[in-house]
């Protein structure tokens, strides 16, 4: 029972980043936050159902394949940031490019999904032992997260942290979830 909370609160790390990046959009507004928690949340417990219903129908060990995908997405994760900063280092666009109510809206999608997959992963990593406490974890641990960043974000003293930071603890929360997998596969 601890290893799956466990779990759930470590890959949601990233929302404690993804809430840092809205809280610095004069645009969004709490409200918005909670709307795209209310959705994550629904997303997550969908995801947890799917994930119970497609599981005898993988025949190949979810734990290794949970593990790569995650390590592989966490590494993503940090690669394309990394990408997008030389890009935009080497393009002629300004820093003072406004953020639209689009992207928001894609931010708080592209998240929900991303907890949905969370919420899978964990599901099959711990079936048959998996209980309806995974999106509960999950979904909540995102809400909190996301939740404090934005209000830190929005005092003085969380203004001046690099964002490339968010993007690399981010990835890596993830490539750990994603390591986890592969030594329980392995029984390390």
């Amino acid at each position: 029972m601890f290893m799956p909370v466990l779990s759930g609160i470590i890959v949601s790390v990233d929302a404690f980043f993804i809430g840092i990046s809205l809280g610095l959009q004069k645009k969004c507004k709490f409200l918005y936050l909670f709307i795209i928690n209310l959705i994550l949340i629904s997303l997550c417990i969908v995801g947890f159902l799917i994930a119970e219903r497609i599981y005898e129908y993988i025949f190949i060990d979810t734990d290794l394949v949970v593990g790569l995908a995650f390590i592989s997405l966490g590494s993503w994760y940090i690669l394309s940031y990394l990408i997008s900063k030389y890009i935009k280092r080497h393009s002629e666009e300004t820093k003072d490019a406004k953020v639209s109510s689009k992207t928001i809206i894609i931010t708080g999608f592209v998240m929900s999904l991303e907890a949905m997959l969370i919420t899978i992963g964990i599901t099959f990593v711990f079936l048959p032992h998996s209980t309806f406490l995974i999106p509960i974890v999950v979904g909540l641990a995102h809400f909190g997260y996301s939740a404090l960043s934005f209000f830190l974000v929005r005092t003085k003293h969380m203004r001046k942290m690099p964002i490339g930071i968010a993007h690399v603890v981010s990835g890596l929360a993830l490539i750990t979830y994603g390591l986890m997998a592969v030594f329980i596969e392995f029984g390390i």
